[in-house]
């Protein structure tokens, strides 16, 4: 979803750049493997909350509301449907982000990351990991273990070296305004377009299985 879906590179920089903040030293930590994925949702909270301190989900609603849509987004889906292809989003971004998105064009699943919240709907501070950064892979897996649907009846979309996972598990993958060289080397076609009108000409190139 972020960077290919909506246009920009991340869900949770989008919160940090509302709030005039970014979270440095917990991307380091987190890359050195220092913290895992719930430690790393727990210090982009704490850093919004010294802006807001009884921040809701519907606030963090209000600005991901503001977060655009790929250009070419709606015509990619339009014309996967027209196909009778199922399409889902599987992100280590914000599940409210993916929600709206996958409500707009008409995704059949989405599968992102959360918060958990109090009964009145403030974050308590933690996360909801769904989707492990580095773990796009196993939750591809399941999701075609619970659709029945092969690997080699899937297509991959990414734009990092995290989404190569996604290709692993799939017939074809296409980079899509690829960050790095490894989601290039990994991806059977590579779009540098910022349209996605061109993933979708590569996927109606996508021999049938």
């Amino acid at each position: 979803m972020d960077g290919t879906l909506v246009n920009v590179g991340s869900s949770w920089a989008a919160v940090h750049t509302h709030f005039g903040e970014r979270n440095p030293d917990g991307l380091r930590r987190f890359l050195a493997n220092e913290i895992g994925d719930e430690e790393f949702i727990r210090s982009d909270i704490a850093i919004w909350r010294r802006h807001l301190p009884a921040l809701a989900l519907s606030d963090l609603e209000a600005i991901l509301d503001q977060v655009p849509l790929m250009p070419g987004a709606a015509g990619l889906f339009e014309g996967l449907r027209a196909r009778g292809v199922r399409t889902a989003i599987v992100s280590g971004g914000i599940d409210l982000l993916a929600r709206r998105v996958a409500r707009e064009l008409r995704i059949d699943v989405a599968l992102a990351n959360g918060f958990r919240v109090t009964s009145s709907g403030r974050l308590t501070g933690e996360g909801i990991v769904r989707v492990p950064i580095h773990g796009k892979e196993r939750v591809l897996e399941g999701l075609q273990r619970q659709l029945g649907v092969r690997p080699e009846e899937t297509a991959g979309v990414g734009n990092s070296e995290i989404d190569v996972g996604l290709f692993r598990r799939s017939r074809l993958g296409v980079a899509f305004l690829p960050e790095d060289d490894t989601v290039r080397r990994h991806a059977d076609r590579v779009v540098v377009e910022r349209d996605l009108g061109q993933v979708l000409a590569a996927l109606l190139e996508f021999p049938a299985g």
